[in-house]
């Protein structure tokens, strides 16, 4: 049995600041441009104008988020199926697209917690402290191996997989605009929601703040 970890990796993005920049000027008939310089490399920069780090700002803080959705990135994400069904509630601006157990029947992966964490006193739902409680990851094994069988014994995959548990590692592409990922982003960072959620949108967090710096810092604040 094989426990892997959560991942998300950039497939592909397009757009920049610029380009967040240049979709609300153009209701002016205007366009702007990077400055440009040379580095002691050799290499040319590319830095956004103040004026265009200031206009980025504006649309955030009076949310004009039409300009931020120019701006798009897709991930390849891997998760086990509890974190996924979480995230796939999020709908507007986003593309998901996932792997199929009824078309798939390689081995599944598993994620299991380093720490089990209590239930709170006072919400319906929620986490609080650690839990002194464990129990084997291996427990795990008999839904593997009672899947296992079924395809062996000729059962469809479709049906198979209603064995596996919700700890089953699952994959998915996730395109969107930069707008629709810095509302996931909001949301999923918040203390109060899940915290495996909240390790995907971590990793989500980290590579559009290298994309898009000017225009993700505006949204995030």
């Amino acid at each position: 049995m094989k426990i892997s970890d959560m991942e998300v990796t950039l497939v592909d993005h397009m757009g920049s600041d610029l380009s967040v920049v240049n979709a609300a000027r153009v209701s002016f008939a205007k366009e702007s441009d990077f400055d440009y310089d040379y580095g002691h490399d050799g290499r040319v920069n590319e830095r956004l104008k103040e004026s265009d780090a200031k206009l980025i700002n504006y649309l955030a803080k009076h949310n004009h988020w039409t300009p931020f959705a120019h701006a798009f990135a897709s991930f390849r994400i891997k998760a086990p199926i509890f974190v996924a069904r979480q995230l796939v509630k999020h709908q507007v601006g986003l593309a998901w697209n996932e792997v199929s157990r009824r078309y798939v029947d390689e081995e599944p992966e598993f994620w299991w917690p380093k720490e089990w964490r209590g239930k709170p006193i006072n919400a319906k739902q929620g986490s609080d402290g650690v839990v002194d409680w464990f129990i084997d990851p291996h427990c795990v094994i008999e839904a593997l191996k009672t899947y296992q069988s079924a395809l062996v014994h000729g059962v469809a995959p479709e049906q198979a997989r209603m064995v596996l548990p919700q700890n089953t590692m699952t994959e998915w592409i996730w395109s969107g605009s930069l707008a629709a990922f810095s509302r996931v982003c909001k949301l999923r960072l918040d203390p109060h929601a899940q915290l495996e959620t909240q390790m995907v949108a971590q990793q989500i967090d980290k590579i559009m703040a290298d994309l898009y710096p000017y225009s993700w810092k505006a949204l995030r604040e």
